[in-house]
């Protein structure tokens, strides 16, 4: 009985470790995905010394690299990397990111990095912010969307500089707070709406933003257009577009939108570990339709990914 018992155990544990070594999900939260020259970069929460960067050329085989995209030390924050985003402007890439609860700004010759500052300081802005989204509109002006804390996470937007240096306003204008029934399922005194993300598509623009804690089951991503960058923001009347009634996945949310070699529409996002746990969250993607000026998720496109080899 007593060698029934060590065998059992031996083999419990191989089929553990197997499935420890057979793991490839990739695990980065708050994701945003940059698209050039046919590679796909992708950047998000992950790691206490800064951002991790994952390559890829077909949205199926992800290379980790070894090297941080941006690393403490090199531009501002000592803790809490949060949610970064890439853009490019002119021959230089940015990334705008959340540390120690302050919005930062940095920039790299390479969307690998490493992304510095030379002046090492957070944009100007009093209070607490996270979840920044940069926007570049037809006129060439800048917009920096993020999540202000103040009774609750709610979503502004500020003018930037022309030399993405800073924001040129610091009041900026609230674009959406949690109001709707999907986004405090809770009830929370703290209600939550971050992870913004804006997208113009012929005069209309499009803020995609998560709702609910992230911890909650009921973490979804719903959208709201307007007239012109500020707003005013009216939401869709079908939200949430993604949530875990279409992936089957609990706290779907918190990505960003990008459209791939094809032309098609996707969106970055990430899930619970599994039903039973948070952390640490899984990242996917999901392919999203436009449809008469109406968005949605197409069916059956979950799907999580998986890294190979690191570089």
């Amino acid at each position: 009985m007593k060698n029934f018992l060590y065998t059992l155990a031996f083999c419990l544990l191989s089929i553990m470790s197997l499935a420890q070594t057979t793991d490839r999900g990739i695990r980065l939260a708050d994701p945003t995905i940059f698209v050039e020259n046919g590679t796909y970069y992708l950047y998000g929460t992950g790691s206490a010394n800064g951002f991790p960067v994952y390559t890829s050329t077909d949205l199926v085989k992800w290379q980790p690299h070894t090297q941080l995209a941006l690393t403490k030390g090199d531009s501002y924050g000592t803790k809490g990397f949060w949610a970064p985003q890439i853009w490019k402007n002119k021959d230089r890439y940015f990334m705008a990111y959340t540390a120690d609860e302050h919005i930062a700004i940095a920039s790299s010759d390479s969307p690998l990095g490493p992304f510095k500052q030379a002046t090492i300081r957070p944009v100007s802005m009093g209070g607490r912010q996270i979840d920044p989204f940069v926007f570049k509109d037809q006129d060439g002006r800048f917009y920096l969307y993020h999540v202000r804390l103040q009774n609750g996470n709610r979503i502004f937007v500020s003018h930037l500089k022309d030399d993405l240096s800073d924001v040129a306003d610091t009041s900026g204008v609230e674009c959406i707070s949690a109001k709707a029934t999907w986004e405090n399922t809770a009830n929370a005194q703290w209600p939550v709406t971050e992870g913004p993300t804006v997208t113009r598509i012929g005069a209309l623009y499009y803020l995609f933003y998560s709702a609910n804690d992230f911890r909650n089951i009921d973490y979804a991503v719903g959208y709201a257009t307007a007239p012109s960058p500020t707003g005013p923001w009216t939401r869709f009347t079908a939200n949430p577009i993604i949530s875990r009634s279409n992936t089957d996945r609990n706290g779907s949310g918190h990505g960003d939108v990008f459209t791939d070699k094809q032309g098609q529409l996707w969106y970055v996002l990430h899930t619970h570990s599994s039903n039973d746990q948070v952390e640490k969250r899984r990242t996917a993607i999901v392919k999203l339709r436009l449809n008469n000026g109406q968005f949605t998720m197409v069916p059956g496109s979950f799907r999580y990914l998986e890294s190979e080899a690191a570089k």
